[in-house]
């Protein structure tokens, strides 16, 4: 299923239901049908850009798990594979991101289930 966010601030941003559900938990919002109002943007902003910052410190670290276990295997190394390449939270957030600070500009709300 896929959430579409939709405010007079920026262009609708369409997400999977899945790549949604982490953000609104942190938001403390529904999945089906919510609303992040103008006075609650400046806290959503806060919430999200400290997890992206969060995420971006553990992203380094399972990214270098991820290498070491790629580039090492029970035979010695093994160079011939394709780089895994995994979409992080971070990048996932960002169109909502952009939109939540563009809400909160302009003072507009963002709406999704509707």
């Amino acid at each position: 299923m896929l959430v579409t966010f939709k405010s007079k601030a920026a262009a609708d941003v369409v997400m999977y239901e899945s790549h949604a559900k982490p953000i609104l938990d942190l938001l403390r919002k529904d999945i089906t049908r919510g609303v992040i109002t103008a006075a609650e943007s400046g806290e959503a902003l806060a919430l999200l850009e400290k997890q992206i910052d969060s995420s971006k410190a553990h992203e380094a670290v399972a990214a270098l798990e991820r290498d070491v276990h790629a580039h090492h295997n029970e035979n010695g190394d093994d160079h011939g594979h394709e780089k895994i390449e995994p979409v992080t939270f971070s990048a996932r957030a960002y169109p909502l991101l952009d939109m939540l600070r563009e809400a909160k500009k302009g003072n507009y709300d963002i709406l999704w289930g509707v």
